[in-house]
């Protein structure tokens, strides 16, 4: 047994080379092994891996998506958010501005003034002004209305806003350039009518750029086209020169007349068809005019006005009517409608009583009392006024312009279509917006 030992011992000293030998082959073996899985691997990696530049991609994607999926979300969701692409960016909705049932354009002095002056001259208007009908202030030299604002409510849309009010305008049925003081003369006053166009073409093209821009804007193209545009100027030019002899006053008329008439053309150029064209009032009969002082009462006419001032006034509508007929064989699809204002306010003071008038000749807001209450020297907004009372019914406020109850009447028979040239009503002209309901 001991010889085993040994014999193993020699056989293990004598065969220790063979031992090398056989784990040499194991270890060979388990290379070739090792060798083969790790080809198999290879393989299977390149076989199977994405395209170059995609890995990043997809990685850059499967980690926003990861950290995007909210907790607890299965592999399926993540799958889900991972291949879903972002969705477009939609384009900005195209602003559409429907055409308005009813739009006005006015441009004027003080006789339609809705507030103009107030407004961009800084001018506070105090009570009692716009005692009558608003019972407050509102830049209206008027205790209530004026003519325009009963033309927008016979066609059943809000007053008009001046153009240049900085708070509570709302310009979706046109706008107001028209400015107590104006002159169809340009250069005579800051807004002149020449002024006055320049500021409506101004709006209009600010109106096209917003469209342009798929911009919210308060009219369309077509609403312009479709307008109204009313005129009520030329009373200030014409009584500014008054003191002049008659035959000088007479030579200027037609100037001013050229003036409105210019203003017409330009406006048609830009789209209007529809004109409402006002002419002067029976500046003979204002009060302002028979307070001043005067050698003798010779010049009056049977109803106490001054004839020579009232016959200036209706040569001035004579000229501007004739004008207005030209540009209507001239300007072609469009109505032109002139509205004689001298013969409207003329028959307030010749029919007075018709009308319920007591004194037509005597200012409501003054100073001085019978016959005219009127101081050139003091307002109607001054102390220790002489104010008629509440509800009595006056053609004038302050002297120079019009009560809410005389703008009233004014207005009814200017629409009537009676004084105006051709004949047609206000509605023929302009259907009314459909009256919204209470």
């Amino acid at each position: 047994m001991a010889s085993g030992p040994n014999g193993g011992g020699n056989g293990g000293s004598g065969g220790g080379g063979g031992l090398v030998k056989n784990m040499s082959l194991l270890r060979l073996q388990y290379y070739c092994v090792l060798g083969a899985v790790a080809g198999a691997v290879l393989f299977a990696t390149l076989r199977y891996m994405p395209a170059a530049g995609s890995g990043a991609a997809l990685s850059t994607t499967s980690a926003l998506a990861t950290a995007a999926a909210p907790a607890g979300a299965g592999a399926g969701e993540h799958r889900k958010i991972k291949g879903t692409a972002p969705a477009p960016t939609k384009a900005a909705a195209k602003v559409v501005t429907k055409p308005k049932e009813v739009v006005v354009f006015n441009f004027g002095d003080s006789n339609s003034d809705t507030g103009g002056v107030a407004a961009i001259m800084g001018i506070r208007i105090a009570a009692p002004e716009g005692r009558a009908y608003f019972h407050h202030p509102t830049g209206r030299l008027s205790d209530g209305r004026v003519v325009l604002d009963f033309i927008c409510e016979t066609l059943n849309t809000h007053h008009l806003s001046p153009y240049m009010k900085p708070l509570g305008s709302d310009y979706s049925n046109g706008v107001n350039f028209a400015i107590a003081g104006a002159t169809a003369t340009p250069g005579d006053t800051p807004f002149s009518l020449d002024v006055q166009i320049d500021q409506f073409i101004f709006y209009r093209d600010r109106c096209n750029d917003s469209i342009t821009r798929d911009e919210p804007a308060p009219l369309n193209m077509l609403d312009f086209e479709r307008a109204l545009y009313t005129m009520d100027i030329g009373q200030n030019d014409i009584t500014s020169i008054l003191y002049l002899p008659y035959d000088e006053v007479l030579a200027k008329l037609p100037h001013f007349v050229a003036e409105i008439r210019k203003a017409i053309e330009i406006l048609h150029k830009n789209g209007a068809r529809k004109f409402w064209i006002h002419g002067t009032g029976a500046l003979g009969c204002l009060p302002a005019k028979l307070a001043m002082p005067r050698a003798s009462d010779g010049d009056l006419d049977e109803h106490g006005c001054i004839a020579k001032f009232n016959n200036a006034a209706k040569r001035f509508n004579t000229l501007l009517s004739e004008a207005c007929d030209d540009l209507r064989l001239l300007l072609k699809k469009s109505s032109i409608i002139f509205v004689d204002m001298f013969a409207i306010k003329y028959d307030l003071v010749a029919n007075h009583t018709k009308h319920g008038i007591e004194k037509p000749l005597m200012t409501c807001c003054g100073h001085g009392g019978p016959p005219y209450n009127y101081d050139p020297k003091r307002s109607c907004m001054g102390d220790s006024k002489d104010l008629c009372k509440l509800g009595d019914k006056f053609i004038s406020w302050d002297g120079v312009h019009f009560t809410d109850a005389a703008n009233s009447i004014v207005a009814s028979m200017a629409i009537s279509g009676e004084y105006s040239v051709p004949r047609m009503k206000l509605t023929s002209l302009v259907k009314p917006a459909k009256a919204k309901a209470s």
